[in-house]
């Protein structure tokens, strides 16, 4: 098994148009002249900043459609090693829509095509090959139409039997369907732990509880007693929670003025995760991990420190 090396895994890539507007202004006609396209999904974002932090790294993902080709072109000129498996479904796009006015970042998200019949049997052959070769394996985001909850649980299970150090940054039945395999470390953002932890905790898309931090903490004690998993929640720019042994800690941290805040999370999970294989303590990790979202948050480009 190789050292600092990291097997990034999502099932949902995309192209993502980032457009900077002085004056974001509804019912007209926007024009910029301020805009970028670049290769996109959570785990090319992860991929792309452990690259610049000097890290290892393969990602795992499905691809299709005729801009497959411009797809691969562009991870090829990033210096990102892409293992894919066809899948014909026709690559996503979504939306980044910058007011420099306001300081407001508006993320318009396409959900993927179907992918088609044997798409997850053969990812889970190309996942099982290359697991050898790694250390950590990193799960992040939502999977594309057509893959069924047992992918990501499969994938973690095998993972857990190579020994490698686990971090999914998934919500809903992927991850509480993962749990039983005990993996190392979970790491939602607030809103998508809640949703899937505590849903009635939901109304309108917000979270409404009058102790939410005591709430959190009871989850966090019972998810350690049964799968024995660290936790890690980032909140935006309100300090992190985090728990290593169930029991619920914070680092709170200056907050930056954006730019960009599309990818800021990936980066979050790259230097978290970097910082691990490097020997930090979970507290420091997180301190990276912080470190490198809001260097992220401050550049136009998405996904990139």
């Amino acid at each position: 098994m190789k050292k600092d090396s990291f097997l990034t895994v999502c099932m949902n890539p995309g192209f993502q148009k980032t457009l900077s507007f002085p004056a974001l202004i509804p019912d007209t006609v926007n024009r910029t002249g301020e805009y970028r396209l670049d290769v996109s999904g959570k785990g090319i974002n992860v991929s792309r900043v452990l690259s610049q932090l000097g890290k290892e790294v393969c990602h795992l993902t499905q691809l299709g459609g005729f801009l497959r080709p411009f797809f691969l072109e562009l991870c090829e000129k990033e210096g990102l090693r892409l293992e894919w498996v066809e899948s014909g479904s026709s690559i996503r796009f979504c939306y980044t829509l910058l007011d420099r006015c306001e300081k407001s970042v508006t993320e318009l998200v396409e959900e993927s095509e179907r992918v088609g019949e044997g798409t997850e049997s053969r990812l889970l052959e190309a996942f099982s090959g290359l697991l050898d070769d790694f250390s950590t394996l990193i799960i992040s985001g939502t999977k594309a139409a057509g893959f069924t909850d047992n992918l990501i649980p499969e994938m973690v299970r095998e993972g857990r039997g190579k020994n490698l150090r686990i971090i999914l940054d998934i919500r809903g039945q992927d991850l509480l369907k993962s749990l039983p395999y005990e993996p190392d470390i979970i790491k939602p953002n607030l809103y998508e732990f809640i949703s899937t932890f505590a849903p009635d905790m939901i109304s309108q898309n917000k979270i409404i509880s009058a102790n939410l931090k005591e709430s959190v903490s009871d989850i966090c004690r019972e998810l350690y007693k049964k799968f024995h998993c660290a936790l890690v929640l980032t909140r935006g720019g309100e300090p992190v929670w985090y728990a290593e042994k169930g029991e619920l800690e914070e680092y709170s941290f200056d907050p930056v003025e954006p730019l960009n805040t599309t990818g800021s999370g990936d980066a979050f999970t790259a230097g978290f995760a970097a910082a691990l294989e490097d020997g930090a303590s979970l507290r420091e990790a997180v301190i990276n991990g912080v470190r490198c979202g809001a260097l992220n948050a401050a550049l136009f480009k998405p996904g990139i420190i």
